[in-house]
C-alpha cells in the first residue's frame, strides 16, 4: 500500500479514528537507513493490523542561534519513498503553524514548554542551551497529535532518548518508549542526517569517532580514566577533530559506576558538522 501523506492534524485525525495499535517514529526528515530501521522495528511490533506513523518535521525550537536550522536538509519526497519501503502507513509532515499554532518563529519562545530538568543542562545541553527544552516540547506535542501506543527512538541520540523516557514516565504519558540500536556505516560511523554535510576528507576523519569509542570499550576493564585515556588518544591523533566531550556515565546518565554496565558518549565537530555517538560498555569488570 502506498504511504499516505498527512499535512495537518485534521487530516491525520481523520485517518486515525479507529483503535488500531499505533506506533510513531519521530524524525526531522532527511531519512536514512537508521530511520528505516526504526520504521521496520515499529512495523514488526504492530504487525499487519497495526499502524505506523512517521513524523517529518524540522523543529525550530531545538536549534540555537547560529545552528543549522536554515540549511538542515528537507527532502520530503525522498523521505516518503524511504517510509513506504520500510513499511510505514502514514507520513505526518505538519507545518510550524499546525504544531505551534503560529508561523511566527519569534514568538515560539513565549509558549509553554517542557523543562528537561538537570540532565538537560549537561553534555549536549551544556553545548546547546535550550536544545532539550525545544526537543521535549515538540516530542510532547507530536505525541499528543499522533496519539500512539508506542514511540520508537534510536540510541544514537542517547541523551535525547533518556530525557524522552523520563518525560513520558514523569508526565504519565500512556506511551511505551522503545529504543532501537544505532545503525552504522560499514566503517562504524553512526548514521546521521548530518553526515551528508561532510566532505570526503571530513568523512574519513569522522570514522575516528567510533574508533575512539571502540578503544574506550576495549580498555573498560582498566577503569574509567584508563578507558577514557584510550579513547582520547585516538581523537588526539587526528587534529581535524574538535572534541567537545568524551565521557562515561551510568545507563541513566548519572555519574559513572565503579564497575558494571555503563555508556560512553562522545560529541565532536568535524569541519562545521557536529557529530554524536555512544556505545554500551562494561566498566571495571562485572558488578
Amino acid at each position: 500500500m502506498p504511504v499516505l501523506l498527512c499535512s495537518t492534524h485534521a487530516e491525520l485525525r481523520a485517518e486515525c479514528s479507529d483503535d488500531r495499535l499505533t506506533a510513531v517514529v519521530m524524525t526531522m526528515g532527511a531519512l536514512h537507513d537508521g530511520h528505516a530501521e526504526l520504521i521496520r522495528e515499529a512495523r514488526r511490533r504492530v504487525g499487519t493490523s497495526g499502524r505506523v506513523i512517521v513524523t517529518d518535521f524540522v523543529n525550530p525550537t531545538q536549534f540555537g542561534p547560529g545552528e543549522d536550522f536554515d540549511r538542515y536538509p528537507r527532502t520530503l519526497d525522498a523521505d516518503i519513498v524511504v517510509c513506504e519501503e520500510a513499511g510505514a502507513d502514514i507520513v505526518f509532515a505538519p507545518s510550524v503553524e499546525d504544531v505551534y499554532g503560529t508561523s511566527d518563529l519569534s514568538t515560539l519562545g513565549t509558549q509553554v514548554q517542557v523543562e528537561p530538568g538537570p540532565l538537560g543542562s549537561e553534555l549536549e545541553g551544556a553545548s546547546r542551551p535550550g536544545h532539550f527544552r525545544g526537543m521535549l516540547t515538540v516530542v510532547a506535542k507530536l505525541m499528543h497529535l499522533t496519539a500512539p501506543d508506542l514511540a520508537y527512538f534510536g540510541e544514537k541520540d542517547y541523551q535525547q532518548l533518556t530525557l524522552i523516557t523520563q518525560m513520558v514516565r514523569d508526565l504519565r504519558f500512556p506511551i511505551e518508549v522503545v529504543p532501537v540500536e544505532t545503525v552504522r556505516e560499514p566503517d562504524g560511523l553512526a548514521m546521521s542526517s548530518r553526515n551528508r554535510y561532510l566532505s570526503d576528507s571530513e568523512r574519513a576523519a569522522a570514522s575516528h569517532i567510533p574508533q575512539a569509542l571502540g578503544a574506550v570499550l576495549a580498555a573498560g576493564s582498566l577503569g574509567e580514566q584508563a578507558a577514557l585515556d584510550a579513547g582520547l588518544a585516538v581523537i588526539a591523533a587526528d587534529p581535524s577533530i574538535d572534541l567537545d566531550y568524551l565521557v562515561i556515565r551510568d545507563l541513566d546518565l548519572s555519574a559513572a559506576p565503579t564497575s558494571g554496565p555503563a555508556r560512553v558518549l562522545i560529541a565532536a565537530r568535524v569541519g562545521s558538522t557536529r557529530l554524536l555517538d555512544n556505545m554500551a560498555m562494561e566498566l571495571g569488570g562485572t558488578r
